[in-house]
């Protein structure tokens, strides 16, 4: 077995495996300073949730495929989410796991030791990068690609896509919302290719811009890929795509692109398909100047169906974030076909100086008006419906008039 690591670590248990991680209270001298990013080794224990919804996509999509899965995940950092996919998802066959840093290399190697997989679980220590292009050859490829790196996932969009075979599933993790959410428009329009919106619901827009990125690269290698499922979770995106190789799946996928246009004085948005149309200028309902987001993907982020299989995936998993995977379930699968953006009622009270309404009564009013309306994962006071801005206003300041 191999050396146990020269820095403080400890055993956590994460659904059905028990692994070895820093100890990172040991890291860190002020309660405000981030310890995984102090520790010799990367772990992030907020980022559970997204291990164990990774847990449940992997198995549903491990189902849907009916045959046994090979997977790489090329950012691991201490192992726990190669080793956890290795024991909890039935059917998979082989997980190569890396990381360039070679103390984390050698603790997912300890960790794949301890429970018994050394002949499934294959660690490896170089570049990302170069990982991945050693996998590009036919015979090679895998079914499942996770990207899981703190920051952005685009360095790492290339090198998986020539590493995913034909129908294979890729995940991406991106943690840098600051550019992606309008913090930092520059930076967005230089790693993602689109131009963000600080509106209230950027958190969509954000995946929007990164499903966006993903499509567009695939397009380069003539490939189109499916959004099966997608999530906004506290500080990080999450997208699943599955992959076809085709040029007219690369078509068809281009002509998902385009703008949203929001205007900031009267809360109206629009779209416009195209990369390269020209759109509105002036806002329909008030005049005023639309702003542009984009281009991004105008498609689905989301699917229903695969959503309900996750949903029956968690019995006998054994989730620690189990009861708020089930509310984003719930969430995502009511969403799946509903129009894209969101309103965000509080924002829009703030700005009319109204009292916030009941949620489920605006709901309620907005499907009694003859309107679709379903709340929002992204947003606790999000509501995504076709009715008009000036009819949502106008019912928010009808229930708290």
């Amino acid at each position: 077995m191999s050396v146990s690591p020269n820095f403080p670590i400890k055993v956590v248990r994460e659904g059905k495996t028990s692994v070895l991680v820093p100890k990172l209270e040991a890291y860190v001298e002020e309660v405000w300073e981030y310890a995984p990013s102090k520790a010799p080794v990367f772990y992030n224990p907020a980022m559970e949730l997204n291990r164990d919804v990774a847990i449940l996509a992997l198995q549903t999509y491990q189902r849907t495929v009916g045959k046994e899965i090979s997977v790489c995940e090329p950012l691991t950092g201490c192992g726990v989410r190669g080793v956890r996919f290795a024991i909890e998802v039935q059917g998979v066959r082989k997980v190569v796991i890396n990381d360039i840093n070679p103390e984390a290399a050698r603790l997912a190697k300890l960790n794949s030791e301890r429970s018994r997989l050394p002949e499934r679980v294959f660690v490896v220590n170089e570049d990302a990068n170069l990982l991945l292009s050693r996998y590009a050859a036919p015979r090679k490829r895998f079914d499942f690609i996770d990207v899981d790196p703190f920051g952005s996932p685009v360095p790492y969009l290339d090198s998986a896509f020539r590493a995913l075979r034909d129908g294979g599933l890729l995940a991406l993790t991106a943690t840098d919302m600051a550019p992606l959410c309008g913090v930092h428009p520059a930076a967005c329009v230089r790693k993602y290719g689109g131009r963000p919106l600080r509106t209230g619901y950027c958190h969509e827009l954000a995946v929007r811009l990164l499903a966006g990125s993903l499509a567009m690269t695939a397009a380069k290698h003539e490939m189109g890929v499916t959004f099966v499922f997608s999530h906004s979770t506290d500080h990080y995106i999450r997208a699943y795509a599955v992959v076809h190789h085709g040029a007219k799946q690369a078509d068809n996928n281009v002509r998902n692109m385009g703008y949203v246009l929001h205007c900031f004085s009267c809360f109206h948005r629009d779209v416009s398909k195209g990369t390269s149309s020209l759109w509105k200028q002036e806002c329909t309902e008030c005049g005023s100047k639309l702003s542009v987001a984009g281009p991004l993907w105008l498609g689905k982020v989301l699917h229903g169906a695969f959503c309900d299989s996750m949903e029956k995936e968690i019995a006998g998993k054994n989730l620690g974030q189990e009861k708020k995977i089930l509310k984003l379930l719930s969430l995502t699968k009511g969403e799946a076909e509903a129009p894209i953006t969101y309103y965000a009622v509080d924002k829009i009270c703030d700005k009319l100086n109204l009292r916030i309404p009941s949620l489920s009564k605006t709901l309620d009013e907005l499907r009694a008006a003859g309107f679709q309306a379903v709340p929002t994962h992204f947003n606790s006071r999000g509501i995504r419906t076709d009715a008009p801005a000036k009819t949502v206003k106008a019912i928010i300041a009808k229930l708290v008039g």
